[in-house]
């Protein structure tokens, strides 16, 4: 216990005076009360379930708001039929640049989709509801474009790709091949898969009692970058990041490893709020489950990330 502890130690005191992990550009504020408004902006407009008004009301308020940051904003347009469904949906994953144009690009995503189905109500005649989704959705997108709004003001210091996924969450439970359909289009699609330093996904990170393990997919596709995630979110005293290692989660980060080789780590909350007590993929999903304090500690840890030294993780 007590080696563990001065190991501890010494990554807080290599991580704060920036030796090997933050570099010589000063880390921007991440503005919580933004990223809110950003949260309650998606949830105002209701579900945004494919096929439904808020889906396409949705598409456009992200595509607007990533408009006003860069002009490199691109709408990938796919269609994609569900085995229990009668018809094909039209999906679009959002593709946003910031930065210089050369160099090794890091990619920042979150899924903007909401679940048709509250199929995890205790009463199965609510089933067929919608959900809100104000942390296992908006969460993610919120701290995505916070950050955009940050790399508008102080551009990173390396090329930073920011793509909210589409199609994440209309899956079965018995048909992991139907969850994150977008990423697996978007990775499936890539010319130039290499240029792609890593992968940051973001997912249901907004909840108010936050728990952050170490997700074990993770731990086991890209383990280096992983705990430099955990490291530097302890160095900045975020015990909402905890260094224990978590469930494997079948999410987004997996579908840009396996289809495109990208090493990728997926920050999640998946026990919402806590082991005991679940408001996933149930009507309980709304804003007031979450926190503006959650949505910094993860936009903080991701800006000191961005521009901090930036590891070699790939040929």
């Amino acid at each position: 216990m007590i080696g563990r502890h001065i190991k501890y130690f010494m990554v807080g005191i290599i991580l704060v005076t920036g030796i090997g992990v933050f570099g010589d550009f000063p880390v921007p504020e991440f503005d919580q009360k933004k990223a809110w408004d950003f949260l309650l902006a998606q949830t105002d407009i209701g579900p945004r379930a494919p096929g439904t008004d808020g889906h396409y009301i949705a598409r456009d308020f992200f595509v607007s708001t990533l408009s006003k940051y860069t002009d490199r904003v691109i709408e990938q347009e796919f269609t994609h039929t569900y085995p229990y469904e009668n018809n094909s949906y039209d999906f679009a994953n959002i593709i946003a640049e910031f930065g210089k144009k050369e160099g090794k690009k890091i990619l920042l995503g979150a899924h903007w989709d909401t679940r048709p189905w509250a199929d995890m109500e205790s009463d199965f005649r609510r089933w067929n509801q919608p959900i809100i989704g104000a942390n296992d959705g908006a969460s993610g997108v919120a701290v995505l474009l916070e950050l955009a709004r940050i790399f508008h003001q102080q551009p990173p210091p390396v090329p930073v790709t920011i793509v909210l996924f589409d199609a994440e969450d209309m899956g079965k439970s018995n048909m992991l091949d139907q969850y994150a359909v977008g990423s697996r289009y978007f990775a499936s699609q890539l010319k130039n898969p290499e240029r792609y330093r890593y992968a940051v996904v973001v997912d249901m990170i907004g909840d108010a009692d936050l728990s952050i393990p170490m997700e074990a997919n993770s731990l086991r596709i890209a383990p280096e970058l992983t705990r430099r995630i955990w490291a530097i979110a302890d160095s900045l005293g975020y015990k909402e990041f905890d260094q224990r290692a978590g469930d494997p989660i079948h999410d987004d980060h997996l579908m840009l490893y396996r289809h495109a080789g990208i090493p990728s780590v997926d920050i999640i909350d998946f026990h919402y709020p806590n082991k005991y007590q679940n408001f996933w993929h149930t009507l309980e999903d709304t804003p007031d489950k979450c926190s503006p304090r959650s949505l910094r500690v993860v936009g903080d840890v991701l800006l000191h990330l961005v521009y901090g030294k930036q590891p070699e993780l790939r040929e």
